[in-house]
Formats: C-alpha cells, sequence, structure tokens
C-alpha cells in the first residue's frame, strides 16, 4: 500500500508544501523521506543504536496504476525519482541527521510484466521489460536520446529550441513563493548567488529571490512545463530576466 493520500501528495513528491511540524522534536519536515528516516533514527536512538548507518533499499514510484490510485503516472514516476535523487545528493541530510547522505536504491530499474497484484507492483520500473525506457530521470546516455524518441514521454516546453526561463507569476503570494525558495535550496541546490552578499541578492525581495530559485530549479531539471509549475505559481518566459550583474541560467 501507499503511504500518501491525496492531501499528502506533495510533501511524498517533494513538491513545495506547508510542511508537516513535529510537536516532539519541534521540527518541520517538508518531505516524507525525511520524516521516514528520521523515525527510523528515533527508534533506533531509543535503543542505543544512533550510530549505525541507515541505508534506504527500496523507494520508488509507479509509473501506471489502477483507477483508484491518485498520482500514478508517467510524469509524476519521473518527478518524483528525479526530486529524489536530487534529494539524496544535495547532502543536507534530515532534521535530525543534518548534513548526511544515504545510500538509495531506487526500485526499480525495469518493470516486472510477470507480478501479480495490483497493476502498479508491474510498473515501478524505469525501463520496460523490454529494456526500452519508460522516461529519463537522466541516467540515458546522449547517443541513446537521440535514437529512441520513447525515453521522454513530454517534450520540452513547446518544442522549442530557443531559451526558456521559469519566472514567478504575477499575484503570486509570498507564502508560496518562500516557499519554493525554502523547497529548491533545501534541495542542495546553489542558492549563493541569492544569499547576501550575492550577485543576484538585490533587490532583497521574496519575489525576486524566488524568480531565481524556480528558473534554477526549473534549468536543473528537465526544463518541462510541471519542473515550473510549483503549485501554480511559476510561468515560462522567452524574456531573459538577467540584469546587472545576475545572470540567470539558460541551457
Amino acid at each position: 500500500s501507499f503511504g500518501y493520500s491525496i492531501e499528502t501528495l506533495d510533501f511524498a513528491l517533494f513538491r513545495p508544501n506547508p510542511g508537516l511540524f513535529d510537536q516532539h522534536t519541534k521540527l518541520l519536515y517538508t518531505n516524507m523521506l525525511d520524516a521516514q528516516l528520521d523515525s527510523v533514527y528515533s527508534a533506533m536512538d531509543k535503543l542505543g543504536f544512533s550510530d549505525v548507518e541507515i541505508v534506504t533499499g527500496e523507494i520508488g514510484w509507479p509509473s501506471e496504476g489502477d483507477i483508484d490510485q491518485i498520482g500514478v503516472d508517467v510524469d509524476t514516476a519521473a518527478e518524483f525519482n528525479k526530486n529524489l535523487i536530487a534529494r539524496v545528493d544535495s547532502g543536507t541530510g534530515t532534521p535530525l541527521m543534518p548534513n548526511r547522505t544515504f545510500e538509495t536504491y531506487i526500485f526499480a530499474l525495469f518493470n516486472e510484466n510477470l507480478k501479480s497484484g495490483p497493476t502498479s507492483e508491474r510498473n515501478f520500473g524505469i525501463f520496460r521489460s523490454d529494456l526500452t525506457p519508460i522516461y529519463d530521470i537522466g541516467i540515458l546516455r546522449p547517443t541513446f536520446r537521440s535514437s529512441d524518441p520513447v525515453y521522454n514521454p513530454r517534450s520540452p516546453v513547446r518544442g522549442s529550441s530557443s531559451k526558456r526561463w521559469c519566472v514567478t507569476k504575477a499575484g503570486a503570494e509570498t507564502v508560496a513563493l518562500q516557499r519554493n525558495i525554502d523547497y529548491v535550496c533545501g534541495l542542495g541546490l546553489d542558492c549563493r548567488p541569492i544569499n547576501e552578499g550575492g550577485l543576484c541578492y538585490l533587490p532583497n525581495t521574496v519575489k525576486a529571490h524566488s524568480k531565481y530559485a524556480m528558473n534554477l530549479y526549473y534549468q536543473t531539471m528537465e526544463k518541462h512545463e510541471f519542473d515550473c509549475d510549483f503549485d501554480n505559481t511559476g510561468e515560462i518566459t522567452t524574456i531573459d530576466p538577467s540584469y546587472g550583474n545576475c545572470e540567470y541560467q539558460a541551457n
């Protein structure tokens, strides 16, 4: 079974969300993986084994499921695994285990087409059982990408090769934009330009900093439309938002 609901879907997918506050530790959790890791750590610590390394042996998301399963499709599976990799590689750790990395195994490399049970049980793979890719999370070689159009079911924005940036929507609420900053920078992406003294620190506003962070995430991921959604606070533009010495990344 899946440990999420429609209310906690963003929490499970590493998307911007209000988070869950732990009344006991007084810590805020913004994703389910951190909460699960710290739950294991707390239990082990209580038994006197806090020095034992924690390994995530199986974690993934299905690309196809039964009609009653929410958030189960190709785009969501790709989003989850890309966000998972970014989170694990960031080295930021968890609230109870900061500045740590955890050996993590994605489930699964291939679909198990002969497996019984719900539809999702047969569709956790990044590749089909015939070895063709279902979606790309950055592990396919460029030569393979150019020869097999199936690897990416969602083409880059509007199929254009021109440069595009992700910026904030007019009227987006400050609280939501601050969550975007916390989310992107919490993944370990390089937010130094919007820190005090950075080239993009001024103007020192949540909107300006959020715009930089949102574009950083959009460019770092695969530049799909959903990489610039940010709970409907972002939009894609062909106008370069760079100014002065502040340069917005555009791949």
